[in-house]
């Protein structure tokens, strides 16, 4: 007995020794918030002041030392979420993470977003290089200042690699990445794969680019295609596909992208001042992809020859991505323009090894590359090139393909965003957007005076001599992209008649406008004209309204699914089944939003999901037999199809498996209580909070489970979905909601997700995610010091 204490109280010891060792190398992951630290390369002292939810504030000479301290905090704070960024773009996470992640680094090393970034960096003017060494010092310093490496590294045991010039690229790359969809151009394949297996007239009708929830700024909504007749197709005559329908899906969403911006001007600004609102939705996580700072320095070119910048930067990146200067504010939503083609390939019959260009054979490039796979052995990857970019592989028709992608471009991707901190008004900043080198996006700004515009920021490729929505060969001369549209020809809209603009990753404009950007898969328009009616609702705006509309989860979208659910299950429907009778007192009793505790929001939910399994899957049975990762879901345009199909009901386009249209909806309902009926408790409990429970994770918490409690944020049932302005989904919502008037910045607001520390023993780790979740208005400035730091230049 007394031998097995002597050995409990041993292990006694050790466990407490390890849990000190480890809480001590937690410790020193804390970044620095009080002090002085002697910073080499600085000109002058610079002053780091934050608030109480940890916000910078830099004061500082000059441009460069002001972006040699973001890159200090950028590194202390958040240095794990820029290594995992670099990475993504490199092709070089499985490093870091393993095998888990090998296939997202062989579809990345296609690219050669390293190579890339390095000409990138070769072609930047002195004081962009200037700008990108003055900030990578600062991260290094940062980095080499903490104690210990961030806790990330001790738990994966690698060492931390020192951050590089290109590296900033490559953050940039990172966006392009999650934004386009990492360049494979999923969409232009679907549409040719329809195209060719599909009768014309059924592919028009499937592929309409639009349809009565058009809401653009510029143009009408645009007419849908004809439903085709029985001489075209006529499933009645087939086999039944409803095998392929797999239900209510209620665990997906219905397309699941977000991004809202608008702005008023003058006219209905309360006050007389143009309002920005801008509200950027993307995968969330923790750390939140924007880090909250503000920057001080000295410039005699701007009024009172100084710059004060307040907003989001993305770290690794020294640039304000989206904020307010005092005499413009700017804000970004997903342009989803046709940002990358793929481009067939004739190849030689008599050496594979060559493909026909508009000057002539031309062999592939071959490119040896070595993805470091921690845990496990290096796997090899060779690259084939063409004068357009790498070979993706074959279509359902055999054809070789490759892709030309504006990220993999090095003209693609540069530094001029980080001037936008200098703009005066709205046409200095939109010239500086469509200068810049970015994912292609939605540029909406105003200034002070009270003016508004939008256009697009990233470059707009020119190209000619092919339809540029379909796969096309780029082999004849004139053909293909034939340089950048100059800013001076960009679509712009400026202070419209009706001081309104509104941007939701729809269509925004048309005509030649339209041309130049293309259609990438742009989402349906109802968030975009619940955005615009909830605009045009009232004369003026202030700051709290705005936070309104980026909040309204009114269901609109599925108001009249709702009312066609009602008419299906009518009383004769209803008798002898008290689960549909059930479902329909759920369905009355919806509240019209989607709040957390409505189980009619719910319901109607699941049964539109359900018809639209049931009611497309049959006309797309060709293409989903010859493409594996075909998925009809992912066209964004269904609803207008859809809707035309369960209202009109033409008999040649109902799956022969079912008697008539109205037969495939009550089995649709079925379908839906089947999935959500618990047993002894119906549906009472199935509210969409129980659905929409929002699970914010750390990326290491996903594969070491154990570590969730202590790095990720507490599950919470939240409102909102897609189509409505407050998107919001499982991991997907408002990465940031911001609401200014250019020179009036104290009366704006600011929410964002966790928090801005990535050090899990932070109080700024989590605590801006209460706000965020009741969607709070908190100030967009910084608010009162509670912490200072001076940096002072090292001799």
């Amino acid at each position: 007995m007394a031998r097995a204490l002597k050995w409990g109280g041993v292990l006694a010891v050790l466990i407490l020794v390890l849990v000190l060792a480890v809480y001590g190398f937690l410790r020193g992951g804390a970044p620095r918030l009080d002090g002085t630290v002697a910073l080499q390369g600085l000109t002058s002292e610079v002053t780091v002041t934050r608030d109480g939810l940890g916000v910078p504030s830099i004061a500082a000479s000059d441009r460069l030392d002001a972006m040699r301290s973001l890159g200090f905090l950028h590194a202390q704070d958040r240095f794990f979420q820029m290594d995992v960024l670099r990475r993504v773009s490199a092709g070089e996470l499985s490093e870091l993470l393993g095998a888990a992640v090998l296939d997202v680094d062989r579809h990345t090393r296609l690219f050669r977003l390293r190579a890339v970034a390095r000409e990138v960096l070769a072609r930047a003017n002195p004081e962009q290089r200037a700008v990108l060494d003055a900030y990578t010092a600062g991260v290094n310093a940062g980095l080499k200042s903490l104690t210990t490496w961030p806790f990330e590294y001790g738990i994966l045991m690698k060492r931390p690699r020192p951050w590089q010039p290109e590296d900033c690229i490559l953050v940039i790359d990172a966006m392009y990445i999650d934004l386009q969809r990492a360049g494979s151009d999923r969409n232009e394949s679907d549409l040719a794969l329809m195209r060719d297996l599909l009768p014309a007239p059924l592919f028009r009708f499937l592929a309409a680019s639009g349809n009565q929830w058009d809401a653009p700024v510029i143009g009408p909504a645009l007419e849908m295609p004809p439903i085709p007749g029985a001489d075209v197709i006529d499933l009645r005559k087939q086999a039944s596909q409803k095998i392929a329908a797999s239900g209510s899906k209620d665990d997906e969403g219905l397309g699941e992208i977000g991004s809202n911006n608008w702005a008023v001007s003058k006219v209905h600004g309360a006050g007389g001042h143009a309002l920005l609102a801008n509200d950027m939705h993307l995968g969330i996580r923790e750390p939140d992809t924007w880090y909250r700072a503000q920057w001080t320095y000295k410039d005699p070119s701007m009024p009172g020859g100084s710059v004060t910048v307040t907003g989001v930067t993305l770290p690794g990146v020294p640039a304000m991505v989206v904020g307010s200067n005092g005499h413009v504010a700017w804000g970004f939503t997903n342009s989803y323009g046709d940002w990358t083609d793929l481009v067939l390939l004739h190849i030689d019959p008599d050496d594979a090894d060559q493909y026909q260009t508009a000057d002539g054979w031309r062999h592939f490039e071959h490119h040896a590359a070595v993805i470091h796979v921690k845990g496990g052995k290096d796997q090899s990857l060779e690259v084939r090139d063409t004068v357009w970019g790498p070979v993706l592989g074959q279509d359902h028709n055999g054809t070789w393909r490759a892709v030309h992608w504006i990220a993999a471009d090095p003209d693609g991707t540069n530094l001029k965003l980080s001037y936008m901190d200098q703009a005066k008004d709205v046409q200095e900043a939109m010239a500086m957007a469509n200068r810049a080198g970015m994912p292609e996006q939605n540029f909406m700004t105003a200034d002070a005076d009270g003016h508004i515009a939008w256009t697009i920021a990233g470059r707009i490729p020119v190209r000619s001599g092919y339809d540029p929505s379909l796969p096309a060969y780029w082999d004849k001369p004139g053909t293909g992209w034939t340089g950048w549209l100059p800013p001076e020809k960009y679509p712009r809209v400026v202070d419209p008649a009706d001081g309104r603009l509104w941007s939701a990753n729809a269509r925004v404009v048309d005509g030649p406008m339209l041309a130049l950007i293309g259609d990438g898969g742009y989402d349906l328009g109802a968030r975009a004209g619940q955005i615009r009616d909830d605009l045009r609702a009232r004369d003026s705006f202030a700051p709290a309204d705005m936070l309104a509309i980026q909040l309204d989860d009114r269901a609109l979208f599925l108001a009249r699914w709702r009312s066609l659910l009602l008419r299906v299950l009518n009383p004769e429907r209803l008798a002898g089944h008290p689960e549909r009778s059930e479902f329909r007192h759920y369905v009355e009793n919806w509240g019209g939003r989607a709040a957390v505790d409505s189980v009619g929001y719910r319901l109607v939910r699941a049964f539109r999901s359900a018809v639209e399994d049931a009611a497309l899957a049959p006309l797309f049975a060709a293409c989903t037999k010859a493409d594996p990762h075909f998925d009809f879901h992912n066209l964004s345009q269904l609803e207008g199809p859809l809707w035309a199909l369960v209202s009109q009901q033409p008999p040649n386009l109902l799956d022969s498996g079912y008697k008539d249209w109205d037969t495939l909806l009550l089995a649709s309902v079925d379908k839906a209580i089947q999935e959500l009926v618990r047993p002894g408790t119906g549906l009472a409990g199935r509210t969409w909070g129980e659905r929409n429970t929002v699970r914010i994770r750390h990326p290491l918490s996903e594969a070491l489970p154990v570590l969730s409690r202590f790095l990720d944020m507490v599950p919470v049932e939240l409102p909102g979905d897609s189509n409505m302005p407050r998107v919001q989904g499982v991991e997907f919502g408002a990465s940031e909601r911001m609401v200014v008037s250019p020179g009036r910045e104290q009366d704006g607001i600011f929410e964002m997700p966790t928090g801005e520390s990535g050090w899990p023993l932070s109080p700024y780790y989590r605590n801006s995610e209460a706000a965020w979740e009741q969607g709070q208005a908190t100030p967009f400035l910084p608010g009162k010091t509670e912490h200072r730091l001076v940096f002072q230049p090292r001799e």
